[in-house]
């Protein structure tokens, strides 16, 4: 099932699972999009052997294997999902897990400053590049002109229901 588009401050929960024969993990994707009224929007379905392997090689590589097109949760989504289903598969669990995510409060994370150190303006140089006039003539001798010789008549016009 192809996922609907995630609302900004949407609370979502994220429902873990075994198929019947426990050969598939499946993982339901919920959102409010009414009040008090949680809608499916997602369904994806995973190898159980896969996802397994990627269980024990650790936490990235389950979020890897999670991670498809239909289903791509937000870093920190996916890290709670993937912590969850190491549990799921560590405690050998059949029955279905939930876990439930409060979107304001999971996105309110403020920027960290050292997030940016190392990065250097150049002020200068963008001040230069908005400051620059163009005229319209190139410096430039390599640059290609165009001339073309194609002209269209204004009066010349091609009614769709005439025959060409």
């Amino acid at each position: 099932m192809p996922c609907q588009g995630r609302r900004v401050g949407m609370k979502q929960q994220y429902t873990i699972l075994k198929n019947l024969d426990n050969s598939r993990l499946i993982i339901r994707e919920f959102g409010e999009l009414d009040k008090d009224s949680l809608s499916l929007l997602c369904e994806e379905s995973y190898d159980d052997a896969v996802v397994s392997d990627a269980v024990a090689s650790g936490r990235e590589n389950v979020i890897s294997v999670l991670r498809t097109n239909n289903m791509y949760p937000p870093r920190g989504h996916a890290e709670k999902i993937a912590d969850m289903v190491m549990d799921f598969y560590a405690a050998n669990k059949s029955e279905p897990v939930n876990i439930a995510i409060d979107e304001p409060a999971a996105s309110s994370k403020e920027i960290r400053p050292e997030a940016f150190m190392g990065i250097e303006e150049d002020t200068e140089v963008i001040d230069d590049l908005l400051e620059e006039d163009f005229d319209g003539e190139s410096d430039d001798p390599d640059e290609i002109k165009i001339d073309s010789s194609i002209k269209i008549a204004d009066d010349d016009s091609v009614d769709v229901e005439d025959e060409l």
